[in-house]
């Protein structure tokens, strides 16, 4: 459960905070259903730009953003991407919610959000009194800078030295503190190593995605539903909901997968993660290159115990693919080989490296399970190429110039010629497995207790689904701390 206990002190330093600056906070309900956003908000939204530092823009936490650099509002149905056969090879038919119309482009603000406001309108953060730590492999911490920037408070990102230079650029923009860690992508140990040192400073304050409940909250009330808005907008009669795929970073957006479960209770759910670093498919450890997602250990967060499939993804196939959708050449081969509309190839350029890897964990699943073109698999593209500009140039000097015959082979090898290696159907004693192995990790280094790892396994409604229940009670609090602050009224 999450902590909704009031620190009154907190609280009336954040009240005054938010008087002072102009902050409106949404409500869970609001990211769910923006078309309930006052009118005021909705009326000054078309004054802003999407990555402006507005406080507005906490109102642009949603999936249903009208896809706007400028004055968007919002949409019945999600923005996505539906990828062609004769893109992906399969017949079923994979359908991709859209990460770059949030603010920051990277639903990791929605994240981020969960994790913040609980701590927020209780008073337990005090934004007088802490700064804001967000440890990450990438996208979540730019999502806390973000959100703590528009709440005024001091943002701090740890993330590893190995990730984009774009990320790094982008944090020092917003004016974050930036600590960056020993590694990559899959060096999360080092990460939380240096969130444990900065808790010894009682003026910092750690909000970390991968044990913070806040994260799944979100995701399994907001992200949830919109796929299922998603499927519901684009199903013809006989279609059913089959599938949906998300690779673990902090293991947030899986409860998404709990939901849809809940609502198609025939779906099945997988968990992607980088064959070179295989912990979820064989206690397995290593490097990889798939930025957005990060191993060698399980997320607290992860609700292992509803997972169905662990899917491996080679980290080449989604570099290759990044080079086929973002370059001159590659554009040309997909226009005048596979025929491909000019939008359909220019929403390829809406997935980032993670989103790439989820694409294909759909692609697997529907291979191993023979999905039909009345399946529908869903996913979602957490950022975009515009975090990976460097990565395409590295490519061509690693690689050399890039032409349409390699474009050829790319969409042969690294897209239709994924195969149903690298998977595993789990299990009751699969994902038991797969759960203990947060002992280590958690219990051993994090300060967790054996009492409750065990209450994840064997009490899901007094963890997950009081978790997930949480939100009307933060919703309440939401409302009440707006009202404090009159904020809304004097719009």
């Amino acid at each position: 459960m999450i902590d909704l206990s009031i620190h009154q002190e907190g609280l009336a330093h954040n009240i005054a905070k938010a008087k002072e600056n102009g902050i409106l906070i949404p409500t869970i309900a609001q990211m769910r259903n923006p078309e309930t956003i006052p009118e005021k908000v909705r009326s000054k939204l078309k004054n802003v730009a999407l990555g402006e530092v507005n406080p507005l823009n906490l109102f642009r936490i949603t999936w249903k953003n009208e896809p706007k650099d400028f004055g968007g509002l919002y949409q019945e149905t999600p923005n996505y991407v539906e990828f062609p056969s004769e893109l992906t090879g399969v017949p079923c038919r994979i359908v991709a919610m859209v990460g770059k119309w949030f603010p920051t482009g990277c639903h990791k603000v929605g994240a981020s959000f969960g994790c913040l406001a609980p701590r927020l309108v209780t008073g337990q953060f005090d934004v007088e009194a802490h700064k804001a730590v967000w440890p990450s492999t990438g996208n979540y911490c730019r999502g806390g800078a973000f959100n703590s920037k528009l709440l005024g408070a001091q943002g701090v990102a740890i993330l590893p030295a190995g990730m984009s230079r774009e990320r790094f650029d982008w944090l020092r923009e917003i004016g974050a503190e930036v600590i960056a860690t020993p590694g990559g992508e899959s060096n999360v140990k080092e990460i939380f190593d240096k969130t444990n040192e900065l808790k010894r400073d009682p003026g910092y304050m750690v909000f970390n995605q991968f044990e913070e409940m806040g994260n799944p909250l979100w995701h399994y009330n907001v992200t949830g539903n919109a796929l299922a808005d998603v499927f519901e907008s684009v199903k013809r009669p006989g279609d059913r909901f089959a599938g949906a795929c998300f690779t673990s970073g902090s293991a947030g957006t899986l409860s998404a997968g709990d939901r849809l479960k809940e609502r198609y209770p025939q779906l099945k759910l997988g968990v992607g993660e980088a064959l070179q670093c295989p912990t979820i498919l064989e206690n397995g450890f290593g490097g990889h290159r798939i930025e957005g997602i990060g191993d060698k250990h399980i997320p607290w967060i992860h609700n292992v115990k509803n997972t169905d499939m662990a899917i491996a993804i080679d980290d080449e196939d989604s570099q290759r693919l990044l080079r086929l959708f973002n370059t001159p050449e590659g554009q040309k081969y997909l226009k005048e080989v596979l025929r491909l509309d000019d939008e359909t190839i220019e929403k390829l350029t809406w997935l980032g490296i993670s989103g790439i890897a989820n694409v294909l964990c759909c692609i697997k699943m529907a291979k191993y399970y023979e999905f039909t073109e009345r399946d529908v698999v869903g996913t979602v593209l957490t950022d975009s190429a515009v975090m990976y500009g460097s990565r395409v140039q590295e490519l061509h000097d690693q690689h050399g110039a890039y032409s349409v015959l390699d474009a050829a082979l790319d969409h042969a090898i690294h897209l239709l010629g994924q195969k149903t290696d690298g998977m595993l159907e789990l299990g009751y004693r699969e994902r038991k497995r797969i759960h203990n192995l947060k002992y280590y990790t958690w219990v051993e280094q994090q300060g967790k207790t054996a009492e409750e790892l065990d209450a994840l396994w064997y009490d899901t409604a007094g963890t997950w689904d009081a978790v997930h229940a949480q939100a009307k009670a933060l919703d309440k609090l939401i409302e009440a701390f707006n009202e404090e602050t009159g904020v809304l009224k004097s719009l």
